[in-house]
């Protein structure tokens, strides 16, 4: 039988303050927890400088881990906020350019799709998809900022269903 060769899944979580990212290595169907942490620019720069901090820091993990396939969330946002959402897409812009330049396979996922696996809810609280996270993983904490156990959130929901669907892990 041969052995089975390890696939490295990156999560992202976007956001222009703090991007959070997390590193899953599949081996025989199992996840693996390689790294987890976040990319932040600083909010007092222009935005043509936070995008920048932010397409340099992703391209950093990236080159770093050699990740076989990206998944990151869709934007979402309330229309109460346009703002927000415009400066959100900024951000996955970038995130979404330095993938593309890498050439690594990229894959969208919306929230209530991503708190649907983790939970069996699309409409979970964020508490509640750590915790899964959290359980998933093995860990003995959950992940922290937020924006951790979002990016470990995102990569774990494509691993099930790049399982279920076809999609190439």
């Amino acid at each position: 039988m041969a052995s089975e060769t390890a696939k490295i899944v990156l999560g992202v979580d976007p956001g222009l303050n703090t991007s959070g990212y997390g590193l899953l290595k599949v081996v025989a169907n199992q996840l693996e927890l390689i790294e987890a942490g976040v990319i932040r620019s600083k909010p007092k720069d222009s935005l043509e400088k936070r995008l920048q901090q932010i397409f340099e820091g992703v391209t950093d993990v990236i080159e770093t881990f050699r990740p076989d396939v990206v998944a990151i969330e869709e934007l979402y946002s309330h229309y109460e906020r346009p703002t927000t959402a415009i400066l959100m897409g900024h951000a996955r812009g970038v995130l979404c350019l330095a993938v593309a330049q890498a050439n690594v396979a990229l894959h969208h996922y919306h929230a209530t799709q991503i708190k649907s696996v983790m939970t069996g809810n699309g409409r979970a609280p964020k508490s509640q998809v750590q915790l899964a996270v959290m359980n998933q993983l093995g860990l003995n904490e959950v992940p922290d900022p937020p924006d951790v156990a979002d990016a470990l959130a995102i990569g774990i929901c494509h691993f099930y269903l790049s399982r279920n669907q076809a999609i190439n892990l």
